[in-house]
């Protein structure tokens, strides 16, 4: 299991790999860890902090994402805005000494176990239906025409792409960060796509008549 150094960013969020995610950064220390990214591999690594933990305090073995750095506009005050994506998942195994103002720890790469691609299809398959069931709904509750955005084809990664895009709460989140099987992950979104999209149908449902005063739904020639 290979070991590195990584600057560290303990957040109260989960970034998970594929998955794009805007930051504000303001803490000098953190300007500092953004300016010494971007003079090398633009990387950093987030892990999530619960609420009342200290970043000290973070367990080993806690699992985190490492995040690249895609653009960085930086402030006339010093703060940045900068967009990360998620790279790959990494165990936190120990804070090291280090003269940098930011954390720098020791991690180790944590990967999935290896499973039969072609068996997760089927699970895929209705976790994509279900997502795009979701997606419709809502867009049709927000007014919203956009088209719903792309999923990762490979399984594995479609369990990340979800997530990222759906409303889970942050221990949930966690948990599917942890988790090291693409067919569990898979599971546990069907479980909660399912138990969300009858109901969002039908308010959608309710919407449209609402807002076609009761003519049904307008159809542009």
């Amino acid at each position: 299991m290979p070991v590195y150094l990584l600057p560290l960013f303990p957040l109260p969020l989960v970034l998970f790999p594929g998955a794009p995610l805007p930051l504000h950064i303001f803490e000098p220390r953190y300007r500092q860890m953004l300016a010494d990214c971007l003079k090398g591999d633009a990387r950093f690594g987030i892990v999530f902090r619960p609420e009342g933990v200290s970043e000290r305090d973070l367990e080993v073995g806690r699992v985190g994402c490492v995040a690249e750095v895609d653009d960085a506009h930086t402030l006339p005050d010093g703060r940045s805005n900068i967009i990360v994506h998620g790279v790959q998942r990494f165990s936190l195994q120990r804070f090291v000494a280090s003269p940098a103002p930011y954390h720098v720890a020791e991690v180790a790469e944590y990967d999935d176990i290896a499973e039969d691609t072609t068996a997760l299809e089927p699970a895929a398959q209705r976790v994509r239906a279900l997502f795009a069931r979701v997606g419709r709904a809502a867009r049709t509750l927000a007014d919203d025409h956009d088209p719903l955005p792309p999923l990762p084809e490979e399984p594995a990664s479609l369990s990340f792409g979800i997530a990222a895009l759906v409303d889970i709460e942050l221990p949930q989140r966690q948990a599917l960060l942890v988790s090291r099987r693409a067919s569990d992950r898979l599971r546990q979104i069907e479980t909660l796509l399912s138990g969300a999209v009858d109901s969002l149908e039908a308010r959608a449902r309710v919407h449209g008549r609402a807002k076609g005063n009761g003519r049904g739904p307008h159809v542009s020639p």
